[in-house]
């Protein structure tokens, strides 16, 4: 039923069922840790730890899968562990393309972990499809997509990309975090896994810890991914699982908010003599606004702005902010802002003049009105 609905009307209904048992509207928290078995392990309602499986994952499992149009979903402790629980299962000596712009710690992981099993992580700037495909010809076991991208905001084209990363046999992911399934949908456009940090837009509001996987198929890569969380145990808490889906109900809701407020957030930012560039994917000055409007519903919450001061320009705005919280993370119902070149370790790769924004749902005229006492006199 969830192909035939709008995914507005997915996101309140699907993992959101009544419950069976007391007829209660909205779903239960099961926290048991185990549950009962037959002397030889025989299990009486499907379940056995909660490490393996847990009644309220496994709704919400069936949400993010149906909302992505995917086969099958596994639940993690973050998106971290989303990440790595996939990056974990490559062989030895494989090879990985990622954006040249993208979230820290996939870079992270990339720089310092990868390595020890022999795996090579390759940088490129994915819009640049000629540069994708002469890398993949040199080898690819997976295609790493991010868009759009953090904290550049940088657009790339999916379902080309899918079409290169599938021709070289590579695994095609997608980092779908930014845009929601509201928004973009990967695996309608050729992605084989796209990866949720579900602490963002999902959650929604700033309070819960978690990651997703969504498959196209329920296939080996889909099963491997699901028996090593399983084994190594990044599982996802009961409770957290209830406060995403809890999430879920309103995303679309919200999402629609989101765009709304940074839309407007980005036109008066563009026009403000303080700032030297606003990347925001829904302005048609945006390098990536064509392939954007072809790709995505609408353009996001997310923004970020470089001003023309540098450094201390960026740091004088942000401290200057009252409506706008200086934080980390994104998708919450609070406006944030953050200098990433500060909070990226030793070795920051954004720009000294850039600030990244996650527009919340406040009245968008208080933001703005935030926005211009905080660039008085900032040069």
């Amino acid at each position: 039923m969830a192909s035939e609905l709008r995914p507005e009307t997915v996101s309140v209904h699907v993992g959101n069922e009544a419950d069976p048992a007391t007829g209660a509207v909205a779903p239960p928290i099961h926290l048991a840790t185990t549950f009962r078995h037959g002397p030889a392990g025989e299990r009486v309602a499907g379940y056995e730890y909660q490490r393996e499986g847990n009644p309220t994952n496994d709704r919400l499992r069936e949400a993010l899968a149906a909302l992505e149009g995917g086969a099958t979903a596994s639940t993690f402790a973050s998106g971290m562990a989303a990440i790595s629980g996939l990056l974990e299962c490559l062989p030895n000596g494989a090879r990985v393309l990622i954006p040249d712009d993208c979230y820290t710690g996939l870079r992270m992981v990339c720089a310092e972990f990868l390595p020890e099993r022999g795996i090579e992580a390759v940088m490129i700037d994915m819009a640049d499809l000629d540069a994708v495909r002469a890398a993949c010809a040199k080898g690819v076991d997976l295609l790493w997509i991010e868009t759009p991208s953090n904290p550049k905001m940088k657009v790339c084209d999916i379902a080309a990309l899918a079409e290169i990363g599938h021709a070289h046999e590579a695994i095609v992911v997608a980092d779908n975090t930014f845009a929601t399934p509201l928004l973009q949908r990967p695996l309608a456009l050729g992605a084989d896994v796209v990866m949720h940090s579900t602490t963002k837009y999902f959650g929604g509001h700033s309070d819960v810890l978690g990651g997703a996987l969504v498959f196209a198929k329920d296939d080996a890569l889909a099963q491997k991914v699901a028996h090593r969380l399983h084994v190594t145990g990044a599982t996802l808490a009961p409770f957290s699982a209830w406060l995403i889906l809890r999430g879920c109900r309103s995303l679309g809701a919200r999402m629609a908010m989101h765009c709304a407020n940074a839309r407007a957030v980005a036109d008066f930012l563009a026009a403000h003599p303080a700032i030297e560039r606003v990347n925001y994917p829904g302005l048609a000055s945006h390098a990536g606004h064509g392939v954007a409007a072809k790709q995505m519903r609408d353009f996001g919450g997310m923004l970020s702005i470089e001003l023309r001061g540098g450094r201390e320009a960026a740091l004088a705005m942000a401290g200057k902010l009252r409506v706008f919280t200086n934080a980390t993370s994104l998708g919450g119902c609070e406006s944030l802002v953050e200098h990433r070149a500060s909070v990226e370790g030793p070795n920051p790769r954004s720009p000294q003049n850039l600030l990244r924004m996650s527009v919340g749902l406040e009245h968008v005229d208080d933001l703005i009105a935030d926005l211009r006492q905080a660039l008085d006199g900032v040069g």
